[in-house]
């Protein structure tokens, strides 16, 4: 048994709330090892420097939060967390530098407006994804964000499930662009509709299972069926179950659900599923994927309801000081229905605001600091905590994302398309290098003897939808200081040899490693080799 099913087995990490509220009155000295790990069940790890501080990290189901709930948010970040917060790419705040002794008050602010924690990290269901324009967008195939809420609810504190072999992404959209990333989340349920016999309409979903990225990245497999809107609770505990009993204990490298379903093959799988229902699914629809997974939502939209509309702005690298925040709450009520939206790209939007406010809205967003209407490259641009606050991270990230997409702006101004850049500080993807049409993956290079410096890995040609596939290495161990110059080597080489036809992803597609390599004009310690 390794240490951490030691851990668990001897205490239910969701029993760990009140030893939380006891070490703030006996100190960050008092706690036990063991509960170190059990903290994570709500929402806390050790941040680095780790002596004494905490991360910490609340869920927000969709993305979807009132002016009241962003309120709390920015009280505990000014009070509490350095002052700021970070938005992460599962749409949830993450906040840093907290004490033992803040803890049970934070916990106790953001219960009293209806934010969990319980089950924000640790081996359990995490926060359920979807999409932020959820019953406003008119293109959606159905408003999935009630489904969203009703599976938060259902896994919520659920015992069943709070003892995993490790942790288990989930996302509920009915989207039709499924922005939401059903293909890197453990299980995934994307809206479909079909026509009965009697010509009316009944919506659905598809569900997918076992995606994930990491050191090992997976696209999720498609179970071959058709899952009504109020079976989904259902399927989805049958996958949990199964991923439960089934799942490796042994090793925590290949204990997520992705190795299972690769060990059993979908078909098995769904197999398991079935037996586990209490009906019989009827197969999936022949339902059109969209080719290229990137919809952000980005800039000013109409929304289904007559006169009103949403503003989608970028907020470079997620991190917001808590003073933007008060503001995004002030404008959210003064200009929208006091709804504001986090999306998977670590940007906001506002929702509900009339036509005859919108430009004064949109002035007081961009003065608040937030982009609107942004250069394609800081419309795309994504990156992880970095070594500032992560033990895992090697490399510094939110500085450097800046530092990248403010050269590009300068450097590549013809660009006309958006290019997703993912910067991640290791090899373990919050920042979703994987699929990235440009991959950074931090690493540590050698510059001489006894001397290191940053440095990335740089890949090319991820994306998600039709044709989905993982960033093919170009260079390893690239100095994170030549970074950006590459970059604007390379797509200032795109827009140079691009055919009409092409976009960025096609043109990575037929261009060789070498070519892309030498379009980069910049001599690095590394080529990548297959």
């Amino acid at each position: 048994m390794n240490e951490n099913e030691r851990i668990k087995q001897e205490k239910n990490p969701l029993e760990v709330l009140e030893d939380l509220r006891r070490y703030a009155k006996t100190g960050f000295e008092s706690i036990h090892p063991d509960d170190f790990l059990r903290m994570r069940w709500y929402g806390l790890y050790q941040q680095k420097p780790n002596v004494g501080h905490f991360m910490l990290r609340i869920k927000v189901p969709g993305g979807d939060l009132t002016v009241a709930q962003l309120r709390v948010v920015a009280d505990v970040a000014k009070e509490y967390g350095g002052g700021f917060t970070d938005i992460t790419t599962r749409q949830n705040f993450q906040f840093h530098w907290l004490t033992t002794e803040t803890i049970p008050d934070i916990l106790d602010r953001f219960q009293a407006v209806g934010i969990a924690t319980s089950g924000a990290c640790g081996d359990i269901p995490r926060n359920v994804t979807g999409c932020p324009v959820a019953g406003i967008d008119p293109t959606e195939i159905f408003d999935a964000q009630p489904y969203v809420e009703s599976l938060h609810q259902f896994v919520l504190d659920n015992r069943d499930f709070s003892d995993l072999p490790r942790k288990f992404k989930l996302t509920v959209a009915g989207c039709c662009e499924h922005c939401s990333q059903p293909e890197i989340n453990d299980i995934a349920a994307t809206g479909v509709r079909r026509q009965l016999p009697n010509g009316e309409w009944e919506n659905g979903f598809h569900v997918r299972v076992g995606g994930g990225l990491s050191s090992r990245p997976f696209m999720a497999k498609k179970l071959n069926m058709f899952v009504p809107l109020d079976r989904l609770n259902e399927v989805t505990g049958a996958v949990l179950t199964i991923f439960r009993d089934f799942g490796n204990r042994d090793n925590r490298k290949k204990a997520r659900i992705k190795f299972l379903v690769d060990e059993w093959g979908i078909e098995k799988f769904e197999q398991e599923v079935r037996a586990r229902l209490s009906w019989d699914p009827e197969p999936a629809l022949d339902w059109p994927e969209p080719r290229k997974n990137f919809r952000d939502h980005m800039g000013v939209h109409a929304q289904k309801q007559e006169g009103l509309f949403w503003i989608g702005a970028v907020v470079l690298g997620g991190r917001m000081t808590a003073e933007q925040v008060y503001e995004v709450a002030r404008i959210a009520e003064e200009y929208g229905n006091g709804s504001v939206r986090t999306t998977n790209q670590q940007n906001l939007l506002f929702a509900g605001v009339p036509q005859a406010k919108v430009d004064e809205a949109v002035k007081a967003v961009e003065a608040a600091g937030l982009t609107v209407f942004p250069n394609p490259i800081r419309r795309a641009a994504v990156s992880c905590t970095g070594n500032q606050f992560c033990n895992l991270a090697l490399t510094e990230t939110k500085n450097l994302i800046i530092e990248i997409v403010e050269h590009l702006e300068q450097a590549v101004p013809a660009l006309d398309e958006p290019v997703r850049i993912n910067l991640n500080g290791c090899p373990n993807g919050c920042g979703q290098h994987h699929i990235g049409d440009i991959g950074l993956q931090g690493c540590l290079v050698k510059q001489g003897p006894g001397q290191t410096v940053e440095g990335y890995d740089l890949s090319l040609g991820g994306r998600l939808g039709r044709d989905a596939k993982f960033v093919r290495p170009i260079w390893r161990r690239v100095p994170a200081t030549d970074v950006k110059f590459a970059i604007a080597n390379l797509l200032n080489g795109y827009l140079e040899n691009r055919d009409d036809e092409d976009d960025f992803s096609t043109f990575v597609d037929r261009t060789s490693d070498d070519e892309l390599a030498a379009l980069m004009k910049t001599s690095f310690a590394e080529p990548a080799t297959a």
